[in-house]
């Protein structure tokens, strides 16, 4: 019965064929998935005459409801073409969606769609409140559109208004006190500009491994009504560019409903996973003005030096692959490396320090397995120089999270050296890199996918490295017996291979607990030693020995 007036079984789905003939009723689930786009209901709606789109196999499809009486202008066979049964049910033809014309990749041209746009304030005007809203991130961060969000929020009286996002640059005026209630920040990685709000429960922070991310919006645990994103002006083909950071931005764009971008000439035109096609872009504001900047202030200290010459003179072999993130103990060992060869660069990010390497011509990334004579990153921080150099450069390749940080991949470079730094470091091995005692300071990050990483390598050469001044600059001791009540782990006990202060090096991997006190004790400061000592023996009930 193509009219699918069934009473026997009001269970049964009806699937009818967009394009020529049906599928028959009774087979229409071994046969309709080869179609392009399929109609399907229940019974019970096709009776009541309910009109309206459905998702099915992955396509989206307009539905149309079947007369009852369609059954006496039914062929034998029991299929009929489209045209006739909008014919018999008077209704007006249905244009099917296309596929391509409805898909979320940020690549695929959406025909006949066009941006509108308008002010800053403008682009929030479909801004409700629930409403759970992406921020673009680091050096990406579109500060007039959070500004214009901000008041847009306060001035319409909305509330519980969700922002997530990782580290964002400049002012975050939705995490003040005045904001509360209205908006309230999701860290997954916290940043300076919104540690106070987390430190007073006005916001949230999420421990998470970076790779890890993009699978809260693929998921569907974070569900963006809107994305906000900062983009190169579109090309000649209509493709803009995420820029300095795809990181996990793909993810949330790929998931979002409304996409609204800054448009910014400034904005370095960037290879690899970042294109997005400006028919993807619901509202746009055009503003052109610089970058923030980060470091370029201010020299290497000599505690920094000497960590970086350790590292770059030990455990860093030519060929290597690296990955380092920002700050200035990266910068220290990256600036020692000028007398090496063939070095890759496989990292969640970089900074200034690979610049003057790559225009040496120390970085050649010709060994490594994958993107063989390619930089692979997620996102830069920097200043303009590292803008400049990353700007239109088919050298580096900006690519999403969920693959740069993948364990799996990061084990296939060869050498693969991975320098991160830590906050705190207890005897055991311990690492502290997210916060302060009880109080966050950042977030994982990648440390942990790229110390496991590394000591996965397929080539068994990795260099997982944590590396710190022994002292914090008040004098106090970095390297301790227990880590400070409520400090979390960040790198367990268990990842931990190389420990690194200016006073030497520690390679913690096959030692027990008391091999470990001995080889830390001697990289901690020189005045605190004989207190670790004494403490250790009293935690571990033996002197510490190699």
């Amino acid at each position: 019965m193509a009219q699918c007036n069934n009473e026997e079984n009001e269970e049964a789905l009806c699937f009818f064929r967009v394009k020529n003939a049906g599928c028959r009723n009774n087979d229409a689930a071994k046969h309709c998935d080869a179609f392009d786009s399929v109609v399907r209901e229940e019974p019970q709606n096709v009776r009541a005459g309910k009109l309206q789109k459905k998702k099915y196999g992955g396509l989206f499809v307009q539905q149309f409801p079947i007369p009852v009486g369609l059954s006496a202008a039914t062929p034998n066979n029991g299929s009929i073409e489209l045209s006739k049964i909008l014919l018999i049910a008077n209704l007006p033809r249905i244009r099917t969606r296309s596929y391509y014309k409805d898909s979320n990749e940020p690549s695929q041209p959406i025909s006949g769609k066009e941006p509108k746009y308008v002010n800053a304030e403008q682009c929030f005007d479909q801004l409700k409140s629930g409403n759970v809203v992406f921020i673009q991130g680091a050096a990406a961060t579109p500060a007039d559109l959070v500004t214009a969000m901000t008041k847009v929020g306060k001035d319409k009286k909305l509330k519980d208004i969700v922002l997530c996002h990782i580290h964002t640059e400049g002012k975050a005026p939705y995490s003040a006190k005045e904001y509360e209630g209205i908006f309230r920040s999701h860290s997954f990685f916290v940043s300076g500009n919104v540690r106070k709000s987390v430190a007073e429960g006005r916001a949230d922070a999420m421990s998470i491994f970076l790779h890890e991310i993009p699978y809260l919006f693929y998921r569907k645990i974070y569900k963006p009504d809107i994305s906000i994103v900062h983009v190169s002006p579109p090309d000649s083909h209509g493709y803009c560019s995420l820029g300095t950071s795809v990181d996990i931005t793909r993810a949330a764009i790929c998931n979002s409903k409304v996409i609204v971008a800054q448009v910014n000439q400034k904005m370095p035109r960037t290879f690899g996973d970042g294109i997005i096609h400006i028919s993807h872009i619901d509202f746009a504001y055009k503003k052109d003005e610089p970058l923030p900047v980060h470091g370029g202030k201010g020299g290497l200290s000599d505690t920094e030096v000497k960590i970086g010459k350790l590292i770059a003179e030990n455990l860093v072999k030519n060929g290597a692959t690296l990955q380092m993130g920002i700050g200035n103990i990266p910068d220290a060992v990256l600036s020692q490396l000028g007398n090496h060869k063939d070095l890759g660069i496989h990292t969640e990010m970089f900074s200034d320090g690979v610049v003057a390497l790559a225009k040496k011509g120390c970085i050649t990334n010709r060994l490594k397995r994958t993107h063989r004579g390619r930089i692979v990153t997620g996102f830069v921080m920097g200043t303009q120089n590292l803008y400049d150099f990353v700007h239109d450069n088919p050298f580096i390749e900006f690519l999403s999270m969920d693959y740069v940080n993948n364990t799996r991949v990061i084990a296939a470079q060869p050498l693969m050296t991975a320098i991160n730094s830590a906050i705190e470091v207890d005897l055991t091995g311990q690492v502290v890199a997210d916060s302060i005692g009880t109080r966050m300071y950042s977030g994982f990050g990648g440390q942990v996918d790229f110390i496991r990483g590394s000591a996965e390598a397929d080539d068994g050469k990795g260099v997982p490295i944590i590396a710190l001044p022994s002292i914090t600059k008040k004098g106090v001791s970095k390297i301790n017996v227990t880590l400070k009540p409520g400090a979390g782990v960040v790198t367990s006990r268990a990842h931990v291979h190389y420990v690194i202060t200016e006073h030497g090096i520690a390679n913690l991997f096959g030692k027990t607990m008391r091999q470990r006190a001995y080889e830390l004790i001697k990289i901690s400061d020189p005045k605190h030693r004989e207190a670790l000592d004494k403490a250790a023996f009293e935690l571990l009930k033996c002197k510490p020995s190699p």
